[in-house]
């Protein structure tokens, strides 16, 4: 698993390689989720980094959203 993603280097990327890291991320914490669950394995610690990594790109998604709301 990656380093967890800081929000200064989110900010940097653009619409759509934000969109490719949440498909990413969400990928990884299904076969983490998986991996748990069959075998026993002790993984809170990255399933709570990718957790935290999806909810940062979506926040940083909802305020680009919400900045071309106003500019409208």
């Amino acid at each position: 698993m990656a380093k967890p993603l800081k929000p200064k280097d989110l900010r940097q990327m653009s619409d759509e390689q934000l969109r490719l890291l949440y498909k990413e991320r969400t990928r990884d914490l299904f076969a983490l989720r998986v991996q748990a669950s069959t075998q026993r394995r002790d993984v809170p610690m990255e399933l709570r980094k990718a957790r935290r990594d999806i909810a940062r790109i979506l926040t940083i998604q909802r305020e680009r959203e919400r900045q071309r709301l106003q500019q409208t």
